[in-house]
């Protein structure tokens, strides 16, 4: 059957149970959704209990669009949502995408902006028959969540046509052929870097992560060479468990030799990944190193990017659906379950994991309807790998801080920008509120203050004890006063000039480059001073 067929069949179930007073337009596929195009989106509105039932029918993820021809004029739009947001959601901004038909309302308060129910969306879709899709304004701004979110608007219309190319792929039909699955390792297995896998099926390839070694000069890139692989245009989809460049650093690079299918992962992975390799393409600039990619090649990926929230099954092959899980290892970090055929196989890829709750997040998720098989990370794993709980190493970090501050020394935390940083400033806040150290700057440098920013704009993927506190105390620990940011030349100068006591986190984690290298130099023969390791160090870095 080919994807015509099953359109025209997808059509004539659609129009068999949406009523005949609701005129139907268009049904195509856009990705893993099944989008229908109605000039009355208010009656879908009106009944939640049809959209269930079309889902239920057709099992598919269904999303209802207003025609084009229905759609109140933007300004006059504009006007009727403000008046009907209340004032505490607090609205930034209204973005018209007429080409999808969508209004994007950034507010403050997203759950105030959306309403008990969704009654308040459903309100609008009524009144303007624009859907309206509601996002958060970030309480640091954000550069890097602020240009993705006004690039993507930029190519909205494109977009929709690589969504609707990948749709059609994606519901190509299942064969008859044999039978199988199999797991190909294609980096990350018995070293650290370039984490790469290939499940493949007799219908379907998709690559999980495509990660870069950061530390080698000549051997850095996954076994991507390989005829299980080629060409890339027999990939149907590739997954990204979370953004550390040893699992995503090279996903730009597909895209650079021909791959034009999806890149799936959660929302906060496609802002991280993209402040990750955005910064290493300027770091290889720097050091007068080739770049594998460019920034264009990450551009290709954001057009190409479909996120998913955990708890969302989702069509991503033929035969293949995807659900994400927590995997509490940084901001947006997934465990990839991946079900196989009508009940052929099930499989999750961990990714870096962390089975503990931390100062950030939940644990890991490691309960699932159904599995055959894991594949797991194993860094720590070995049986001389000892893991201090996060209670212990918080009090040997408190130990060395209230020692060097007693003598009026400064701490120098190298750290990496995204995930531990954030572990590390949420412990500090913790014992300066408590009193258990005195109460000192905390200056950030390098690109940590912008991966904060991107933390606050997605506080619903932290763990349970920061949720409460955000949405129902109001209170942010990433927010605190004690934190500073440098972001100058001349304030890092300041910083090193000051003889009082302070903290400084600073990239990079394994101080091999970066603005860390600055206070080790000028601190380094300090004796009051102390450097503070709190991450992984690689062979061969300092």
């Amino acid at each position: 059957m080919t994807v015509e067929d099953v359109l025209r069949e997808i059509r004539g179930k659609v129009r068999g149970i949406v009523p005949p007073s609701i005129e139907i337009t268009d049904v195509e596929f856009e990705g893993p959704l099944l989008v229908i195009y109605t000039k009355h989106p208010h009656k879908f509105a009106d009944d939640e209990n049809l959209v269930r039932q079309l889902a239920k029918t057709l099992q598919k993820r269904i999303t209802i669009r207003p025609d084009p021809s229905v759609l109140t004029d933007s300004k006059v739009a504009e006007k009727k949502i403000k008046a009907l947001m209340p004032e505490d959601a607090e609205v930034t901004n209204l973005y018209f995408q007429p080409d999808i038909g969508e209004v994007i309302i950034e507010a403050v308060k997203p759950g105030v902006a959306i309403g008990k129910k969704g009654a308040l969306l459903n309100e609008i879709k009524k009144e303007v028959n624009w859907t309206p899709h509601v996002i958060r304004t970030p309480p640091i701004q954000s550069k890097t969540v602020n240009e993705i979110r006004a690039f993507l608007r930029t190519v909205s219309d494109e977009r929709k046509d690589i969504l609707r190319k990948i749709g059609r792929r994606l519901h190509r039909g299942v064969s008859d052929n044999e039978r199988f699955v199999r797991i190909t390792a294609l980096g990350g297995f018995r070293e650290v870097g370039r984490s790469c896998s290939l499940l493949h099926t007799q219908d379907s390839k998709i690559l999980i992560d495509v990660g870069i070694d950061v530390s080698s000069d000549s051997n850095g890139s996954p076994y991507l060479h390989l005829p299980e692989v080629l060409p890339l245009e027999t990939i149907d989809a590739v997954v990204v468990t979370h953004a550390h460049l040893d699992h995503s650093g090279l996903v730009p690079l597909l895209y650079k030799y021909g791959y034009d299918g999806p890149t799936y992962c959660t929302p906060p992975t496609r802002d991280l990944m993209t402040l990750l390799q955005m910064d290493y393409l300027k770091v290889a600039v720097a050091d007068a190193k080739k770049t594998p990619y460019s920034s264009e090649h990450i551009r290709s990926f954001l057009k190409h990017c479909i996120t998913l929230n955990y708890g969302d099954t989702t069509d991503i092959a033929p035969d293949v659906r995807l659900t994400f899980h927590n995997a509490g290892h940084i901001l947006g970090s997934s465990v990839c379950h991946f079900h196989i055929g009508e009940g052929l196989y099930n499989v999750v890829f961990t990714g870096d994991i962390k089975y503990e709750r931390t100062w950030l997040f939940n644990p890991a998720v490691n309960r699932f309807p159904r599995l055959e098989a894991v594949v797991m990370e194993s860094t720590y794993g070995g049986k001389e790998d000892h893991q201090p709980s996060r209670k212990e190493a918080v009090e040997r970090l408190k130990d060395i801080v209230q020692r060097t501050l007693k003598y009026k020394g400064k701490v120098l935390i190298p750290v990496f920008a995204v995930g531990r940083s954030q572990e590390v400033m949420i412990a500090l806040e913790s014992l300066m509120r408590n009193g258990d150290i005195p109460k000192v700057p905390v200056y950030l440098d390098g690109m940590i203050w912008e991966a904060t920013a991107i933390h606050t704009a997605y506080p619903e993927y932290l763990n349970n004890h920061l949720r409460s506190l955000i949405f129902h105390k109001g209170e942010n620990p990433l927010l605190s006063d004690i934190f500073e940011r440098v972001d100058s030349y001349d304030m890092r100068q300041d910083v090193l000039a000051d003889p009082d006591p302070c903290i400084v986190l600073a990239t990079s984690g394994m101080i091999n480059g970066g603005p860390v290298m600055e206070y080790l130099k000028s601190w380094a023969e300090d004796e009051k001073c102390t450097i503070t390791f709190v991450g992984y160090q690689a062979e061969g870095t300092l």
